[in-house]
């Protein structure tokens, strides 16, 4: 769809083994956040309940994600991203050892500067751009796949956080992973994440209108700032029960160890459901994908209001993580479509901080509200509120597209 057929494919077997060894690195870079999430209430604890505080760790690890993709993907430009995502996975375990120092302001240091800004902002964005140069028949896919990396630690690591919680306590936990970070990370990133394929003859194509200061037949810089308003807008309230799950559960009554597995079962059903979604990108492109994904996450999100017992919030966990699990890749694959490959070193970090800005304020407000109100439906009814105008969003540019596309 996005190729001439004339051109030879730059996809080989190899390909498919770096963007499996990206998921691996993603999947452990990810799990680090996730220890101050497992860890809520008992991190809240230290700081006379506010959960606010261990929540603003967590968006600060997002915030600083985003910027840092946007200077490391430069960086990653110049010397590889074997080495972006070296540093990258050193400086993750740096943080975590720092923020075992305790709330307040190690916590904001450690998640932010080290386990964000550096250490994930080095590896996330630009493994995008670096497997998006390794694809050309089969983008939607691989993105898909690398992006999943996020999901895949949420299903692994909160439920394996729990018991080494409660059996050590979050400081040694954060110190166990550390290890962890650099022992798998390093050594794969060293052996397998080489040059990609020179690939300039591939550019992307798309039928849309375009040119150089055109796309969709608006200015190239409006329909970029929309595709940033609807990423940010998708991940607001995406956030919302990944952050806050554990902790809405044992408001319920229900058990930690229940509630970890409830979030694993979220982000397990999110990794399985964005490779359908990334197949799905292939054959009909990320703008559509988005609105689909936009409508099936501001359904899912509202029955979390409605839903109060153990075994409705598991069916309802599943279904969200569908609903949402489509929505970052397809929109890094509509900026792909859309824009010249030259320009993806600095739209898609771009993109991704927008991104981790909308997971940060979600998180957050969630924590926020919750302090406010007592309860979580107010959190909730926000973050249906927000995915609403998301869909209008999306809707917008795909209606666009639809009335430029040639008969």
């Amino acid at each position: 769809m996005l190729q001439s057929p004339s051109l030879s494919s730059v996809e080989t077997r190899q390909s498919w083994v770096v963007a499996t060894v990206v998921l691996m690195v993603m999947a452990v870079a990810f799990g680090a956040p996730w220890v101050t999430v497992v860890a809520l209430k008992n991190i809240a604890a230290e700081v006379n309940g506010e959960r606010s505080i261990p929540a603003l760790a967590g968006a600060l690890v997002w915030i600083g994600a985003g910027l840092g993709g946007i200077i490391m993907g430069r960086v990653a430009e110049r010397v590889g991203v074997r080495w972006t995502v070296v540093v990258g996975a050193v400086m993750i375990a740096v943080g975590l050892a720092l923020s075992t120092l305790g709330p307040s302001l190690p916590l904001y240091v450690g998640h932010g500067l080290f386990i964000g800004l550096i250490g994930i902002g080095g590896i996330n964005a630009p493994s995008y751009v670096y497997v998006s140069r390794w694809f050309d028949r089969r983008r939607g896919s691989a993105l898909a796949l690398i992006s999943s990396g996020s999901f895949l630690a949420g299903a692994i690591w909160p439920s394996i956080f729990e018991r080494a919680i409660a059996a050590a306590g979050w400081r040694h936990t954060m110190l166990f992973y550390a290890a962890i970070e650099l022992v798998l990370i390093v050594p794969a990133a060293v052996i397998v994440l080489g040059e990609p394929p020179d690939t300039p003859h591939h550019a992307t194509v798309t039928s849309a209108a375009h040119t150089q200061n055109s796309v969709l037949g608006w200015p190239a810089n409006l329909v970029f700032t929309l595709q940033m308003f609807a990423i940010f807008t998708c991940c607001v309230p995406m956030s919302m029960p990944q952050a806050h799950l554990v902790a809405f559960c044992s408001d319920l009554g229900i058990s930690p160890v229940h509630g970890a597995a409830m979030l694993s079962v979220l982000l397990g059903s999110a990794f399985l459901s964005r490779q359908v979604w990334g197949a799905l990108s292939d054959r009909i492109g990320g703008l559509y994908t988005m609105l689909v994904g936009s409508a099936c996450q501001t359904a899912s999100l509202s029955l979390f209001m409605f839903t109060q017992d153990e075994l409705g919030l598991f069916t309802v966990s599943a279904l969200f993580g569908f609903g949402f699990s489509g929505l970052v890749p397809a929109n890094i694959l509509a900026s792909r479509e859309l824009f010249p490959v030259g320009e993806a070193y600095w739209r898609i970090p771009t993109l991704l901080l927008c991104s981790g800005t909308g997971m940060a304020a979600g998180g957050w407000i969630g924590g926020i509200l919750y302090d406010h109100f007592g309860y979580y439906a107010p959190a909730f009814a926000t973050g249906v509120a927000v995915s609403a105008v998301n869909f209008m969003i999306i809707s917008t540019l795909a209606f666009r597209r639809s009335q430029t596309v040639p008969a």
